[in-house]
């Protein structure tokens, strides 16, 4: 988009705010395997403000060059965390524990979405209770026996044709939701760049010039369906809801169409004539200030 010279000096780069959450979970991997899923999940995890990253029984290295290269500057999460020697040492001091698995082992434990999940984590961490997230091995998950020490499941929904995630997917999943869920920022939002809005006295503006132009060259001569018509084409313009700066190239589209050089311009059709053009927008602000 071309800068206009009248913008404001102001620049939106239409990020959607985001704030974390305070005494979130922390995350434990059972016998992680591969140092790039360690270093994937310290990404993950900075991507969504969680920092506490406990290692059960780790078969790697989990600062060695290949963690700290795929957890592409989630390191200071990997320079963190902390080595257990079994899951009773790891949640010792923790007082919710969800178990993600897809395999309820026929136990009777509250199951949620990952979705579901982040609100029900965020209504125990505005209680106080420190929380984790515990994720299985990579190959076969987490055991009954390690199952039946968490209070609750988190199972994410995927293709029944193929729902295999690798670790750092399903540490992700879960992570976002609980960063989701404590989310009081607007889903969506508009990127202005260095312009603004159109007033609404600009886009009439625009719809006068714009409608001359059509009558001029024939287009809205049939005066029984004119009116119709240009309700259609204002809806359409509103429904665009321009910028000042897209106003102005509107005006340049039609002032081009109307008065640019094109050798293979047709005869002009009969049309009615047009009213008497509009004072320029200037002008009309000039004399609403003097009439006040």
């Amino acid at each position: 988009m071309t800068k206009s010279p009248n913008a404001p000096p102001k620049q939106d780069k239409g990020r959607l705010v985001a704030k974390v959450s305070g005494n979130s979970p922390c995350v434990i991997l059972m016998e992680p395997r591969l140092a790039e899923n360690m270093g994937t999940t310290a990404r993950a995890m900075r991507n969504c403000g969680l920092s506490e990253l406990r290692l059960v029984n780790p078969q790697a290295d989990w600062l060695g060059e290949k963690a700290i290269a795929a957890s592409s500057g989630g390191a200071v999460v990997l320079e963190n965390a902390k080595r257990f020697d079994t899951l009773e040492e790891a949640i010792a001091d923790l007082q919710r524990i969800y178990a993600t698995t897809a395999r309820r082992r026929e136990m009777v434990k509250a199951v949620f979405t990952a979705k579901g999940a982040g609100p029900d984590m965020v209504g125990h961490a505005e209680a106080g209770k420190k929380m984790g997230l515990l994720f299985g091995r990579e190959k076969h998950g987490l055991t009954s026996d390690e199952i039946a020490l968490c209070d609750a499941i988190i199972e994410i929904p995927m293709n029944p044709d193929y729902s295999s995630l690798n670790l750092a997917q399903a540490v992700l999943l879960v992570s976002y939701e609980w960063f989701q869920a404590g989310y009081d920022g607007p889903q969506s939002t508009m990127t202005y760049n260095r312009t603004e809005p159109a007033t609404k006295d600009q886009v009439m503006d625009l719809f006068i010039h714009l409608e001359r132009e059509l009558v001029e060259c024939g287009f809205l001569r049939d005066e029984d369906k004119k009116a119709l018509m240009v309700i259609n084409i204002r809806n359409m313009l509103q429904r665009a809801e321009l910028t000042d700066q897209e106003v102005r190239t509107f005006h340049g589209i039609i002032k081009e169409l109307r008065y640019g050089r094109r050798p293979d311009r047709p005869p002009r059709q009969p049309g009615v004539k047009a009213e008497p053009p509009a004072k320029p927008l200037i002008q009309r602000h000039k004399e609403r200030k003097d009439q006040a």
